[in-house]
């Protein structure tokens, strides 16, 4: 177990240093783009999706990074005021019911729509737009695999944590 939550962590460092050059990136394409529209009036239909592309990347890329540093949006009204030891078997719970097997159920499904996406060679339906649209396909079951170690790391620490306060009421 201490050897995947090494190549987990140094996988999720790893994606979200990605995210966070994706970020720069989308920054100065999307910047490029406003100043060709409103300057030169001059746009690209494929400089626009592939903003969305990046941003797509940035969010699947970086959920379990973001998951590994508990920086997810969450409003914690009730969960603050439990004791670390509800806390953790809250964690292990959401992690066992809702987590893994919604991270499996995308990873299942979105192979096939990836696969599909593949074999027709799918591209942008826009004149101008991108090829290869099953490249970004390919990386919602990316995100969502690396999701599904973070959480399966989230619910290892949670464990100990669960048991580590068991002498708790």
């Amino acid at each position: 177990m201490e050897k995947f939550l090494r190549f987990n962590d140094k996988i999720q460092e790893a994606a979200g240093g990605i995210s966070a050059l994706l970020s720069v990136l989308l920054v100065l394409l999307v910047s490029i783009d406003v100043i060709a529209r409103y300057l030169f009036n001059s746009g690209s239909v494929a400089a626009q999706e592939l903003e969305w592309h990046i941003f797509a990347l940035i969010f699947i890329l970086a959920a379990g990074y973001t998951l590994k540093h508990d920086e997810h949006v969450k409003i914690d009204v009730l969960y603050s005021r439990f004791s670390p030891k509800k806390q953790a078997l809250v964690n292990i719970l959401g992690v066992i019911f809702l987590l893994i097997p919604f991270c499996l159920f995308v990873i299942w499904f979105s192979i096939d729509f990836f696969l599909v996406s593949f074999e027709i060679n799918e591209a942008s339906s826009d004149p101008g737009g991108l090829p290869a649209r099953y490249i970004l396909k390919l990386f919602i079951p990316i995100g969502f695999i690396l999701l599904l170690m973070q959480g399966i790391s989230f619910l290892h620490a949670s464990l100990i944590e669960y048991k580590q306060n068991s002498g708790d009421k």
